[in-house]
């Protein structure tokens, strides 16, 4: 029988799997034996100070990485390439256009994603994906361009982190259940292992587990009642899914604790926001609930690189 006979005959049965959503040209995802073997060890340690590209959206924002060179001190350099509700495809792909981009890069702390990763002045590449999760799989192919953009940092050295965020607190499945669900389900799944796939020698994508921090914090307040301003999760937020300033502080401790492998605790908690203000101070009670929470988040999972403490 032909070549062509074959894929005659074949095309029918490829279309129906296809629209069954059964068939991909993409590789399988990297087995759960080879991804879990990716983090046995721990990254390794920084030396110094880092030097920070964020991309993303409105849930990194510019505050956030603001926060989070205060908290690391002199000598942490950092820059960034945000969008509204960004994917990791637009800033990839020149001819996808990034909503908000004029509004959201117009600091100083801007620069071209393509041109920091090629430059190698940055030593880390955070990244993140949009939300809803399941839609940036589906139509945007994350796997795809996390691969890309795991690839092009690899290339210059760059060690490179998946922010881990989370869905509107309205979200009908339950704010709760989506966190804690959606990590392995899509974060890693459907997102990290089919990327890693896609790559000659897989290299660990670590993690800043933002969303399991923020579940860390509900429940500390659920179980152990208001601590300062907070007195349920809703605190940590502008609307349905924005941080405010409480929050940004509690993902900028995340990064660090990531970033830098050392515990947040007795870091300050009167910082300044990118063009200067200062924040929304949370007080010395609950900016050390916060610390405490999230070494134990970050210690505790081998993805984000750092030692896992007993």
């Amino acid at each position: 029988m032909s070549k062509r006979l074959v894929l005659v005959i074949l095309a029918p049965v490829l279309l129906i799997l296809g629209a069954l959503g059964l068939y991909s040209r993409d590789p399988a995802p990297l087995d759960a034996e080879t991804f879990n073997a990716l983090y046995a060890s721990p990254a390794a340690h920084p030396g110094g100070k880092r030097q920070i590209f964020h991309l993303g959206h409105s849930l990194v924002g510019r505050d956030m990485p603001a926060m989070l060179a205060q908290l690391a001190g002199d000598g942490h350099g950092y820059a960034s390439q945000l969008g509204w509700g960004a994917t990791l495809k637009s800033h990839w792909d020149p001819d996808e256009p990034i909503n908000g981009f004029d509004t959201e890069n117009a600091h100083p702390a801007y620069r071209d994603a393509h041109e920091v990763v090629a430059s190698g002045d940055y030593d880390a590449l955070v990244v993140t994906e949009m939300v809803e999760i399941t839609a940036a799989i589906r139509y945007h192919d994350s796997p795809v361009y996390l691969g890309h953009w795991v690839q092009k940092a690899q290339e210059q050295g760059m060690a490179i982190y998946l922010y881990e965020t989370w869905h509107p607190l309205d979200d009908e499945t339950g704010w709760l259940e989506r966190i804690d669900r959606d990590r392995k389900l899509y974060w890693e799944d459907a997102i990290m292992r089919p990327a890693l796939a896609r790559l000659e020698t897989p290299q660990p994508i670590y993690v800043i587990p933002g969303g399991q921090v923020m579940a860390a914090v509900s429940r500390f307040l659920s179980e152990q009642g208001p601590i300062g301003p907070l007195t349920t999760h809703d605190d940590l937020f502008s609307d349905q899914i924005h941080f405010n300033d409480y929050g940004a502080y509690l993902m900028a401790l995340t990064h660090y604790a990531v970033l830098y492998q050392r515990s947040p605790v007795g870091l300050p908690h009167e910082l300044l926001r990118a063009d200067g203000t200062p924040i929304d101070d949370i007080g010395a009670e609950a900016a050390a609930a916060m610390q405490r929470i999230v070494w134990d988040v970050v210690s505790q999972s081998p993805m984000t690189g750092v030692p896992v403490s007993g």
